[in-house]
């Protein structure tokens, strides 16, 4: 890999300032003597909005601001903040109902935003929130999910959000019928809270004609369009800033509504407004993850090949549609619906439900660790009820290297795949041929253990168009990119790429993202998308810089552009023992006035994307006792492709099967008949602890990408899509000889202890 990178573990040059409090967070940083923002929610989870009453918080001395949804309306604000939608199978669109800013006419779930004070202090504007009167005509409460019930949007009959299909359902039909083995399992994926060390939080300020907003989003691009559209005002007029951001996980690439009223007010009051949200708040109004219930069949021919899978699910959008909320569990569920397998004859239906719950978008992964969980646990499901080998089913279900490229039944086409040979490795690294001494230990000791297995594909999202610009000054160089950095690392992976193929140390190259003044165009992060996208593009600035930089030497001394020569660390001059280095050259331009080598700029477009890859083996051992489920051993070998830096590849495998544990072991979001959250504290909601996590064992298996120059595939979110079902299989494949069939993450204690004592009951009639 000597062109494309060094592929060395370096440390996060980042993290010694998180460490040491440095960081510079949207809080840390915002102006002095700004004004802050609090928002009233509705405390209840459907009711008509009868009267607002805010004179009272407005006439409090120190308050500056209350705005309602009237007060928005007069301002001539487009309070819609609804996002895109899909199609049916009938070919309308889903569902478009208005998603106002604040609640208007009717608050639809507990913690919408009803409300917004805005006082000199965080203090007294909870005290003003205090004095607003609120009443509600309270309505009927729905948050099963299922169609029916009290009707949220007359856009949506029964709730209905969207009624969405892909594949061939009469094909599916005949197959199943012809089929010598048809298995069909339940699957459901349960809500939860992304939870970001940092929660949401923004200011804005005037800057003289122009508005300054600072966000810690996922990009700066769809904030400034969003912010633009609400205010009517150019988007020229508006700054956009992101600082650094403590996680994002999908749940910050959004458009809030708490953006766009901190920026209305800011612009207002011609003062800096500051909104931060607390935990709970962030709890009742972040868009949630997940949440959705499948029923998977699949049918086999007599030699247990795959010849037919069908999905129907119900998906919950909460209250709204929020950003990508649709898109999420349709066409990128899409996306990866037949994972890894050579079946053609596919049907997927999903059928969106509105609720009196927080919306539903996108988490981590984004529909693809959904279509995982459910193609993992019907094909693990299946090997069980056929009494054949889980893994070798797998194998023979492959999609065969020589198979490639490979178009899905569901029109994606994977450039290259060696599954087989990296299910191989998981199966010596994990120790397989051990498992059955390591089940006869714990089953010694009163335990069960299981062992569960997921291979898992990852489609790449995002925006595949990219631009990097490298500038050089002041003896070094910035490099300016269009991602956003939410903690994965960007600021050493990048630097590390563009030292690699420039020999510019890296402690003289200096990083630069989230401005939305200085960095013309960018796509921001999310869907994996960063590391492919971002490096082509660096990689196209690279060449430009060596082309333009060797036409300059060849200019000063009389050779022939075609003869200077680069060795991705000096130049090479025939007839002179001059080895000028990047920055060295770059000083002769700046003495010789040539401000035009000082800048370099390429955007690229990658035409196809990656598809990581991979085999999760988790082992868990259950207390029947308590009803404790430890994950005791966990194995990943991945396809990455190229990695640039090993490190942070697995430090990125390590979070993700941290959140894909957490949501499989203790995570649970849980609302009352009324639409009240149930789990709005840590003290409620169990988040994974250093305790409860494993060592994840992690291996790199790469076959090169065909899809971009470096090889490489993303590897952002891939730990969370292999986790779930590994971790659920494992549970299963421990309770399995026990006759227990139905399994519903989380699997905490009193659910699993309740569970065994079912099968101890059933076991004693």
């Amino acid at each position: 890999m000597e062109k494309f990178g060094k592929s060395q573990s370096v440390k996060r040059t980042e993290d010694v300032r998180f460490l040491t409090g440095q960081g510079r967070y949207v809080d840390d940083i915002a102006p002095q003597g700004a004004l802050t923002g609090f928002v009233v929610r509705s405390p209840i989870a459907h009711g008509e909005i009868v009267a607002i009453n805010a004179d009272d918080a407005r006439d409090l001395p120190g308050v500056h601001l209350v705005l309602t949804a009237q007060d928005l309306a007069e301002a001539g604000l487009d309070v819609d903040m609804s996002g895109a939608g899909v199609g049916n199978i009938d070919g309308t669109k889903g569902a478009a109902p208005l998603r106002p800013i604040l609640a208007q006419g009717r608050a639809r779930h507990v913690g919408e935003a009803v409300a917004f004070v805005v006082a000199d202090t965080p203090m007294l504007a909870k005290d003003a929130a205090e004095l607003i009167e609120l009443d509600f005509n309270d309505l009927e409460v729905h948050v099963d999910v299922s169609l029916g019930g009290a009707e949220l949007h007359a856009e949506a009959p029964q709730n209905l959000a969207f009624n969405y299909g892909l594949g061939d359902k009469a094909a599916v039909d005949v197959a199943l019928a012809g089929a010598a083995h048809v298995v069909t399992v339940d699957v459901p994926d349960n809500r939860i809270i992304a939870n970001a060390m940092e929660p949401r939080g923004c200011y804005a300020e005037p800057e003289g004609d122009r508005l300054h907003v600072c966000v810690n989003g996922q990009g700066v691009w769809g904030p400034k369009k969003d912010i633009a559209r609400v205010l009517g005002i150019p988007a020229s007029d508006i700054r956009v800033t992101n600082p650094d951001v403590g996680g994002g996980f999908g749940m910050k690439a959004f458009s809030y509504p708490e953006m766009m009223l901190v920026a209305h007010a800011a612009r207002v009051l011609g003062q800096p407004v500051n909104w931060m949200s607390e935990r709970t708040e962030a709890m009742l109004s972040d868009n949630a993850g997940r949440d959705l219930v499948t029923t998977a069949t699949l049918g086999f021919d007599a030699e247990h090949r795959l010849i037919a899978y069908q999905v129907e699910t119900l998906a919950n959008m909460g209250a709204y549609n929020s950003g990508f909320a649709q898109f999420i569990q349709t066409e990128l569920f899409s996306k990866v619906l037949p994972g890894t397998y050579d079946v053609q004859t596919v049907w997927m239906n999903t059928k969106g439900v509105y609720t009196n719950t927080t919306p539903v978008d996108a988490y981590r992964g984004a529909g693809r660790p959904e279509a995982i969980f459910v193609l993992e646990r019907a094909m693990d499901f299946a090997a069980r009820e056929l009494g054949v080998d889980p893994w070798d089913l797998r194998r023979k279900n492959f999609i065969r290297p020589d198979q490639f490229p490979y178009t899905s039944a569901t029109g994606v086409t994977y450039d290259v795949g060696e599954f087989a040979k990296v299910l191989n490795r998981a199966e010596a690294e994990g120790d397989r041929a051990g498992f059955a001494a390591r089940k006869a230990a714990s089953a010694a000791h009163g335990r069960l253990r299981g062992q569960g297995l997921c291979y898992y594909i990852e489609s790449i999202l995002g925006d595949p168009s990219e631009t990097t610009t490298v500038v050089f000054k002041d003896g070094g160089a910035e490099i300016h990119v269009g991602t956003q950095s939410n903690g994965q690392g960007h600021e050493t992976v990048f630097v590390q790429f563009l030292t690699d193929h420039t020999g510019i140390p890296a402690d003289k190259i200096a990083f630069v993202q989230g401005d939305s003044d200085i960095i013309p165009k960018g796509g921001g992060t999310g869907g994996s998308r960063s590391v492919t996208v971002q490096n082509a593009a660096t990689l196209a600035t690279v060449d430009k810089i060596i082309s333009s930089f060797s036409v300059f030497l060849a200019e000063e001394y009389g050779v022939a552009a075609e003869d200077v020569s680069f060795d991705d660390e000096q130049f090479r001059i025939p007839g002179s023992n001059l080895t000028p280095t990047v920055l060295e050259v770059a000083d002769i331009a700046a003495e010789r006035g040539r401000d035009d080598l000082l800048k370099h700029s390429a955007r690229i477009t990658l035409e196809a994307r990656s598809f990581p890859n991979g085999a999760h083996v988790a082992e868990v051992e259950i207390d029947p006792e308590t009803g404790v489920v430890v994950v005791d051993r966990y194995t990943v070998v991945d396809d990455f492709g190229n990695l640039i830096n090993p490190m942070l590849a697995e430090g990125q495998v390590h979070g993700g099967v941290a959140q894909g544990l957490g949501q499989a072991i203790t995570e649970r979001v849980v609302f009352d008949s009324e639409g009240q959250l149930l789990t709005a504290t840590f003290m409620d909601y169990a988040m994974p602890r250093a305790d409860t996590m494993p060592w994840v064992d992690f291996h790199s298996e790469p076959t090169p990408s065909k899809y971009n120059p470096m090889g490489m595939k993303g590897c952002g979110e891939a730990g969370t899509v292999g986790a779930l079902a590994a971790v659920t299989n494992a549970v299963q494949d421990a309770v399995w000889e026990l006759g227990l069939r139905h399994m519903e993450m989380p699997f905490t204690p009193h659910r699993v202890w309740a569970m065994l004592e079912e099968a101890r009951h059933g076991a004693d009639t």
